[in-house]
Formats: structure tokens, C-alpha cells, sequence
């Protein structure tokens, strides 16, 4: 049968049809562990009942205003957020694209109110921010560029992990206004920072009377361990941006400003229509409430240490295993070839991952994976590298 959906996706040969928890089943009730979440969004796992009574509720009683009106259920989601992070206010929209879109428009206004008129944002290579043009342009990734040109200016690209090379870029250009990083690159590869990265861009932040702008994007709502992986720094960044995990499946993206950002868009400078509508408002602070509620935040770091030690102990001696990496339930397995092939695989074996940066197998276990789905994932998917290699 011919499909009308643009082949934007190179998709796998299965349809799901519903989960419940860390399980999904397709058209033809097989069942699959799911160690991706939807990309890092599902961090509750599929058909939770307090999303599902969010979501019913609220769409009993109101699914859209528009911005132009008050909405009480954003302003109660913002306070959260607020308190939650430590910044001083947000702007609602859709996605990660979004939430970044906002981010670097801040950084123009930034640079505008001080006079620069061509300001730029540092960085980093392998990064990943979205596929708008403006957020494509600031990501690091020359293959999904391709074919895009010409790109939006504005960026200035220095290698990931790399103080030295943005005090470079710092000493050579004075049209620099904002710092732009993930704390941990998803999309790259699953690449954990030096401890104190992101304290020594914080620094140098301060001396430059720059923005410092985090994509939490994918380490953000709990996945590592804190509920914002800056927190595990003890600092606070001007602009940090979510999505994914937020609605936990309902499309919801927030950019959340403080200190020098925190007045610099006004009315009519940006806007969304559907954003911080109050489905995806309610169904935000569901997952908020649940993850409060049942410590999930805390629980990521002792499930994360229990998935990688069981990786380190079952993968022990296969020297194409190059490393093993996570920060809670973000977890990076880099073998030493590209390794796609074992998504398929995976799958004919009832369970979901992803491969990012052709050789890191990627896993973003939802928070609520309890123990016998660990032991499942860590004995399955260590089974079929070890096939692979024998």
C-alpha cells in the first residue's frame, strides 16, 4: 500500500498499537521492553494513569483559549517549573525546536540591548538542538545540514568538553553574547562533560557578560538524577530549555529564563498559538506531581548505576566494547564499528533502542523501569553484542 506520509523517517517494520508501563505491543500483540521512551519523552512509560486522568479531565473542561487570555493551569505549571529550577520566568510552546527557537532569539535580543549588532552564540560540535532552521543551524551535525543551505548566522562552532577552545573564540571575537550547550549530548553520542564544565562555562559567562543557555532538552524532567542536570553543578544558567519528558508524550516545549534574560522578550516580540494550552499544561503537571510522588527523580541515579554495572560486568572482555557511560537513566554503550544494524535486531528480540552517532547504542530507559525489566534489557541487548562479536 502506497503511504502519503513524507519519508521523512526511515521507519522500522512495526506498528504499535498500546502500552502500559515500560511495555509496548504491536498490531499483533507482540510485546516489546521499551529502553528508548519515545526518545527520552515517555519517562513514566506508556498509558500512566495519572496522564491519562489529566488529560480527560482537562479535556472535559477546556482544550484551548488562546494566549491572548489568562490560563490559569500555565501559571500554576510555570510556578512549578520555577520553583523546581530556580529562574524567574517562561515561555510556553510545542517542542525542543521551539523552547531553543526562543533561546536564541533571546540571545539576539541580548545582544541588541547592548549594542552588538551581529551577535553571535557559541556552540559545540555534535551537538543537537532541532531542525527549524535557526536551531539546524546552531546544531553540529554537518549531516543533517546537508542540503539546507544556506543556514542562519549567528553561530560559532568549538569543540564539546573544550574550555580552552571557547576562551579562543572569547579572545578573538567581541560579538559573543551567549554560550549555548547540552550537559550531556544525546543526540552525539551520549557524551558526559568533565565535572566541571559546566561551572567553568558559568565562569566564564560571568567575566563576559555573556548568557549562559542550556538545552535540557533531553537531560531535563528527572533523567539524570536531578530533576535539571545543571543542578548536579550547584549553579544556574540565564536560559535553559525543555521538552520531551515534560508531558510525557503530550506535545508541550518551555523556555525558562532568569537573571539578565529573564525580562528581555515583551509583548509581541514571540508568541504561540497552541502553547501552554491547557491539555498539555495539565498533563505536565501531572507528570510533575508523579514524579514528586513517587521519588522517580532520585530512583534514576540507583536504576542508571544498576544498568551500567550490569552492562560493565555482562560486556566485560569484548574489546570492541570501547566504553560504557551514563548520568542516571541516559546511558551510552560505544562499540568500536557502527552498530545500526542491532536496532532490528534488538527489535526481533522484544526490545527498542536506538543507535546515535553511528556507534553508541543509546538508552533512555523510562524512570519507572523496575528491576526485572533491567535484568531483561541488560541480559538481552548484552547477549546480541557478544553475538556480534563472537
Amino acid at each position: 500500500m502506497t503511504s502519503h506520509i513524507m519519508p521523512t523517517y526511515a521507519r522500522l517494520p512495526v506498528t504499535f498499537e498500546r502500552g502500559e508501563g515500560a511495555w509496548l505491543w504491536d498490531i499483533d500483540n507482540n510485546r516489546y521492553l521499551d529502553a528508548i521512551s519515545g526518545i527520552a519523552v515517555c519517562s513514566l512509560g506508556h498509558a500512566h494513569p495519572a496522564i491519562h486522568q489529566a488529560i480527560c479531565e482537562q479535556s472535559a473542561k477546556l482544550l484551548h483559549t488562546s494566549n491572548l487570555y489568562n490560563i490559569s493551569v500555565q501559571e500554576k505549571l510555570a510556578d512549578r517549573l520555577i520553583e523546581k529550577s530556580g529562574l524567574e520566568n517562561v515561555f510556553f510552546c510545542n517542542s525542543g525546536a521551539e523552547a531553543n527557537e526562543a533561546a536564541i532569539k533571546l540571545a539576539r535580543k541580548y545582544g541588541y540591548e547592548r549594542g552588538i549588532s551581529n551577535p553571535s552564540i557559541i556552540v559545540t560540535e555534535k551537538s543537537f538542538h532541532g531542525r527549524t532552521l535557526a536551531t539546524l543551524s546552531a546544531t553540529g551535525n554537518a549531516k543533517v545540514q546537508h542540503g539546507f543551505a544556506p543556514l542562519v548566522d549567528g553561530f560559532v562552532r568549538v569543540p564539546y568538553n573544550d574550555i580552552e577552545a571557547i576562551k579562543k573564540v572569547l579572545a578573538e571575537n567581541d560579538s559573543i553574547v551567549a554560550i549555548l550547550v547540552e550537559p550531556i549530548q544525546g543526540e552525539g553520542g551520549v557524551n558526559i562533560p568533565a565535572a566541571d564544565y559546566l561551572n567553568n562555562i558559568r565562569l566564564l559567562c560571568n567575566e563576559h557578560n555573556l548568557l549562559m543557555m542550556l538545552d535540557e532538552i533531553q537531560t531535563g524532567i528527572g533523567r539524570t538524577g536531578k530533576f535539571l542536570a545543571f543542578q548536579h553543578n550547584n549553579i544556574l544558567p540565564d536560559v535553559c530549555t525543555l521538552a520531551k519528558a515534560l508531558g510525557n508524550g503530550v506535545p508541550i516545549g518551555a523556555c525558562l529564563a532568569g537573571g539578565k534574560a529573564a525580562g528581555l522578550l515583551t509583548a509581541g516580540m514571540h508568541g504561540s498559538t497552541f502553547g501552554g494550552n491547557p491539555l498539555a499544561c495539565n498533563a505536565a503537571l501531572a507528570v510533575l506531581d508523579t514524579l514528586d510522588r513517587d521519588n522517580l527523580v532520585d530512583q534514576a541515579t540507583q536504576k542508571g548505576d544498576a544498568i551500567s554495572a550490569g552492562f560493565v560486568v555482562a560486556l566485560a572482555g569484548i574489546k570492541q566494547v570501547l566504553e560504557i557511560r551514563h548520568k542516571g537513566l541516559m546511558i551510552g554503550i560505544e562499540l568500536d564499528s557502527p552498530c545500526a544494524d542491532l536496532v532490528p535486531l534488538a527489535l526481533s528480540h522484544g526490545l527498542l533502542i536506538n543507535v546515535t552517532n553511528d556507534r553508541v547504542i543509546r538508552l533512555l530507559p523510562p524512570l519507572i523501569i523496575d528491576g526485572a525489566q533491567i535484568t531483561q534489557l541488560v541480559e538481552t541487548l548484552s547477549s546480541l553484542i557478544k553475538a556480534r562479536f563472537a
